[in-house]
């Protein structure tokens, strides 16, 4: 058969859905392969929105997302949301264009070694040389992407190759058990939480994949220790249960901080260094840290690890599960829960401190406390990066795993839109929110017209303040409260929507963001709902931070 139908083959035999990309002339053959096959090709505006599109239906189904670019400009405008998959252990392969092999070797027009480029921000990267091939480097590059921890690998088919014939078939796929955890390893990490005298878990990006939530929740009843997460954690332990002691992340003096600050033994579920440094959090170090993860710890300073156990997480929390059973049968939980309920408790106060404020523009808290009212426990919210951020990662807390997702590994902005037209993909039947700042939106802002065209009921919250209000905050707050210019205009955002044939509204008063909610996963299309913010509270919440009394 023609080699690029059998490339389309063999993406069909991994379950490839959908591709999400910009198609161009040197790979034309494998779009017009792609008309023959039940993958949906999903045309993008632009080729980082659709890498965004498969970072996010990859973090959530644990399959690749696929995305496709042609070379050069096609190739670079990847880079960054493929960048964002990897360092956010997100699941996705990125097909890419080359020219002819017949020119590759002297300068020609739009040449260049994109492998190269690639392989700093990827697990793998890899040029297809012959169209036998095919099936051996779509198989790796699969099983590597979605092999712990996942990440972004790319093919590279070159115009004249696809376009050769080969008598080659796919590879089917097989189950990879992954490796479970040392019995020694075990069993130190069991006596250490056993001799801890206040302990907490520190729930992380590993602990919502692979069935990893289930088993820490069953840790944290059975041992009675608190759980707290990172960014990219969130719904690793519901959080009306009692042992959700809420998110770390913000670098200040919060109340979570302080229980982390008297914590002896630290157990770290599913911990990357890349979300949260251990520093912001073991300043003093003198902490035992048990880390269990899918790869031994990082070495860090602020990170000293007593127990390395290194495992399927799902697997080494069972098998810590079991220890724990057969030890203590009778004698559970080892720590009671009820100690942390007034630091539960001061926190749950915080976050409604500001529920029936009226005031406009809205404050972050507000909004927060309406979309989380709205929202139901599998609704899908997806922050972008920039101020906004920090206040969702302290303010929207989560019932189940994987129900926001946060770039906090790149840390990229411009992600969120694009990413909910993915999450849309992956879950159709669930709503679908970003919030994203005016900066942010506007990065990708023209992928509207791809949710529109595909008549996606997602929704685009837009918080509005005309400036870079992340970058501004922490200027402030490091040079005495003198910044750089960082403000910009903005266009008119309801009629920005209407020019795509999108439902848009700008509010004017507080009361009108749950209505506003409720018309707008009502359209048959797209809605965006701008809402201008009082960002004022950002050096508010700094100075109280600063000046919070603690109850442990």
């Amino acid at each position: 058969m023609k080699a690029s139908d059998l490339f389309v083959q063999c993406l069909e035999e991994e379950g490839v859905t959908h591709i999400f990309g910009v198609p161009g002339e040197e790979n034309a053959d494998v779009m017009i392969s792609l008309l023959d096959s039940k993958i949906e090709f999903v045309l993008c505006r632009h080729e980082q929105a659709a890498a965004f599109m498969a970072d996010a239906f990859g973090r959530l189904t644990g399959k690749a997302g696929v995305c496709l670019g042609t070379l050069g400009p096609g190739a670079t405008n990847l880079v960054t949301g493929v960048a964002d998959a990897n360092m956010d252990r997100a699941p996705l392969i990125a097909i890419i264009g080359q020219a002819s092999t017949r020119r590759l070797h002297k300068e020609s027009h739009q040449n260049m070694d994109s492998i190269a480029m690639f392989a700093p921000i990827t697990k793998w990267a890899q040029s297809i040389s012959s169209p036998h091939n095919i099936p051996e480097v779509v198989r790796k590059a699969f099983k590597i992407a979605e092999s712990e921890k996942p990440g972004a690998c790319v093919i590279e088919l070159p115009e004249n190759l696809a376009e050769e014939d080969t008598d080659q078939a796919p590879m089917g796929r097989h189950k990879t058990r992954r490796a479970a955890a040392d019995h020694k390893a075990i069993k130190q990490a069991v006596d250490l939480i056993v001799e801890a005298k206040n302990p907490l878990i520190l729930a992380g990006n590993g602990a919502v994949r692979k069935r990893a939530s289930k088993q820490l929740q069953r840790l944290a009843h059975k041992t009675g220790i608190g759980v707290v997460n990172t960014f990219m954690g969130k719904g690793a332990v519901p959080r009306t249960d009692p042992h959700c002691l809420f998110t770390l992340g913000l670098q200040g003096r919060d109340h979570i901080n302080a229980a982390l600050d008297e914590a002896d033994v630290i157990v770290a579920v599913g911990y990357d260094l890349v979300e949260y440094s251990p520093e912001h959090w073991n300043k003093t170090g003198g902490k035992t840290i048990i880390h269990v993860d899918f790869f031994p710890a990082e070495v860090d300073q602020s990170y000293p690890v007593a127990v390395d156990v290194v495992s399927d997480v799902a697997d080494a929390l069972w098998q810590m599960n079991e220890m724990i059973n057969q030890r203590f049968e009778n004698k559970l939980p080892l720590f009671d829960i009820n100690g942390r309920g007034p630091l539960r408790q001061t926190i749950l106060d915080d976050f409604a401190m500001e529920k029936d404020d009226t005031s406009f523009p809205m404050k972050p808290q507000k909004i927060l406390w309406d979309v989380r009212e709205f929202l139901g426990p599998e609704d899908i919210l997806l922050s972008d990066v920039g101020a906004h951020k920090m206040w969702i990662s302290r303010y929207y807390q989560c019932d189940e795993a994987n129900t926001c997702l946060i770039s906090n590994g790149f840390c990229t902005m411009g992600f969120a839109f694009p990413g909910s037209i993915g999450a849309k993909m992956a879950f159709p039947d669930r709503k679908v929110l970003s919030i994203n700042g005016d900066a942010g939106f506007m990065m990708n802002a023209q992928d509207i017209e791809t949710a529109a065209r595909m008549k996606q009921n997602i929704v685009a919250m837009v918080w509005l303040d005309g400036e870079y209000g992340l970058i501004k905050w922490k200027q402030q707050n490091s040079f005495d409260g003198k910044h750089s210019d960082l403000a910009f205009n903005n266009p008119d955002f309801e009629m920005f929507a209407k020019s795509f044939g999108v439902w848009g509204k700008i509010l004017t008063a507080a009361d009108q963001l749950k209505p506003a909610l409720e018309e707008a996963f009502a359209q048959p299309g797209p809605a965006l709902i701008a809402v201008p913010v009082n960002y004022a509270e950002n050096r508010k919440m700094t100075k109280r931070l600063g000046e919070l009394a603690f109850t442990i």
